[in-house]
This record gives structure tokens, C-alpha cells and sequence, in this order.
């Protein structure tokens, strides 16, 4: 089990920058998949970016170029820092883990949330 602890978020003027951290109970290195997703209202959730089990990094095209993701495994801790923010970017950011059992079972875990506001 994996618990996840968002922060970081906050309101922001469009083109500004917030960096977001999202803390896990247990060392990173046992998880298969770690990253960041978020929903704004009205919309599904969906991925902004994530450490694949590869190591890889995956990102969602509207943020391309403007977030990165990083990690620091000593702290437990992932990060999005996020640069040239658009309104469009407002909603709320949830960090998410995947781990998988001794069977092969994979089990997803969520962040409460953290709230992301850019005003124009």
C-alpha cells in the first residue's frame, strides 16, 4: 500500500510557474509507475506526465515543453514543476502510484489532490 501526499499548488497568474511535490510512504524504487494526472471541471482526468516502470518519461501534449517531472529518490519524492502556466491548466492535480503484488496484480493509488488555479 502507498500513501501519496500532494502539495504545492496554489493560485497563479497565466505564464507563471508552480512546482508541485507529491510524497510517497514507501521508497519509489518499489513502484512500477509514478506520475501526475489532473481533471479540471467538467472533464475527465487525464495524464500530464509519468515515470513509466522503464524509467521512461511520458507527457500529455498540451504540456509538453512547459512542465517537466523529476524524481528524488531519497526523499520519496516526485515532482511537476510547471512553467508558463495557461488558464487551461487549472484543476486539480492528483499524484498517482502503481505498485504490483506478488501475483502480478497491479494496484493503482491516488493523491488527494492538490488545487492548480492560473488566472489571466
Amino acid at each position: 500500500q502507498v500513501q501519496l501526499v500532494e502539495s504545492g499548488g496554489g493560485l497563479v497568474q497565466s505564464g507563471g510557474s508552480l512546482r508541485l511535490s507529491c510524497a510517497a510512504s514507501r521508497s519509489i524504487f518499489s513502484i512500477y509507475r509514478m506520475g501526475w494526472y489532473r481533471q479540471a471541471p467538467g472533464k475527465q482526468r487525464e495524464l500530464v506526465a509519468v515515470f513509466t516502470s522503464g524509467g521512461k518519461t511520458n507527457f500529455e501534449d498540451s504540456v509538453n515543453g512547459r512542465f517537466t517531472i523529476s524524481r528524488d529518490n531519497a526523499k520519496n519524492t516526485i515532482y511537476l514543476q510547471m512553467n508558463s502556466l495557461k488558464p487551461e491548466d487549472t484543476a486539480v492535480y492528483y499524484c498517482n502510484a502503481a505498485v504490483v503484488a506478488g501475483g502480478g496484480s497491479e494496484y493503482d493509488y491516488w493523491g488527494q489532490g492538490t488545487q492548480v488555479t492560473v488566472s489571466s
